[in-house]
């Protein structure tokens, strides 16, 4: 097998796990090339650690940002010169509930061009495709923006000393991806935890480990991981419990800048059966970096 980390400049992030203990998501993100018989299908091996769980299922944007890591590591084989593009948009089906551990993405380019690329990746486990996503790349912007939303002015570019950090005593015992970066929720926000009931509303803030960080292909796919780590907003009008993903799209718009990233998640409606969920990604400087929106399914 021939290892493919998501930078080919950086071979430093194909180290074993015992040594990239400060890079838990840059881990998340190597592919390992695996034989295949079709020449236009691209296979890969990779593993999600159990860190990565919400309860006992894999966290979905995790598992997109892993599937966007794969999507690339396809194209930079099938286009190098295309290699500094990056996927902006993802089309998210979840067909199924992938375990921790061993996982396989089977990749197939459909398009290649030079301002806009299509990518279709789907993660296998037991020989099931269980996450399909559908990855347009393209370039990410650099220049400040002709327009910009005012990012929250109350909720500042770090979490406050009053902010509810997650620890195994609160969010941590169940949003194992706490373990794997640093995360507490706006506590203004957070009614459910109160035993209250409030607006379909969360704000929070998360930050990826120092390594994890510093290398910019890992923090913008952590990034684009951040887009679907708000806990479901029904939440808050008394619907606690696991909200399955129906489908979710993701937008990539920029790498962000080092520090705390803020997440500002909001309904326009939670109906009898479904809801649906934005959330906005903001750096340490209040730029967008990213974006998604998803449908899923009301807990009961």
């Amino acid at each position: 097998m021939t290892e493919l980390a998501i930078d080919a400049d950086r071979p430093d992030l194909e180290r074993s796990a015992e040594t990239r203990d400060d890079a838990p998501f840059g881990r998340v993100c190597v592919m390992s090339e695996l034989p295949s018989k079709d020449p236009e299908l691209g296979r890969y091996a990779g593993e999600i650690a159990p860190v990565w769980t919400i309860g006992d299922k894999l966290h979905g944007g995790t598992m997109v940002a892993a599937s966007a890591a794969a999507a690339a590591a396809r194209l930079r084989t099938v286009a190098p010169t295309l290699s500094d593009m990056f996927p902006i948009a993802a089309s998210t089906d979840f067909l199924g509930a992938p375990d921790p551990g061993q996982v396989e993405y089977e990749v197939r380019v459909r398009k290649t061009g030079r301002q806009i690329c299509l990518v279709d990746a789907s993660l296998v486990q037991g020989g099931r495709p269980l996450v399909r996503t559908v990855f347009t790349f393209g370039h990410l912007d650099a220049a400040a923006p002709a327009y910009a939303g005012v990012a929250p002015a109350d909720m500042p570019a770090e979490p406050p000393a009053d902010a509810i950090r997650y620890t195994p005593d609160t969010m941590g015992n169940l949003v194992h991806v706490s373990s794997g970066a640093s995360m507490a929720l706006d506590r203004r926000y957070a009614a459910f935890l109160r035993g209250e009931r409030g607006e379909p509303q969360l704000r929070l803030w998360i930050r990826p480990r120092a390594a994890d960080e510093r290398d910019p292909q890992v923090a913008a796919y952590f990034a684009m991981m951040a887009g679907d780590v708000a806990p479901p907003v029904p939440m808050n009008l008394g619907n606690v419990g696991w909200a399955p993903t129906v489908q979710m799209t993701t937008y990539l718009r920029r790498r962000p800048a080092p520090g705390w990233l803020r997440v500002v998640a909001t309904a326009q409606e939670v109906g009898e059966r479904m809801f649906d969920e934005d959330q906005l990604v903001l750096d340490s400087t209040g730029a967008l970096v990213a974006q998604s929106r998803q449908l899923a399914l009301i807990p009961r």
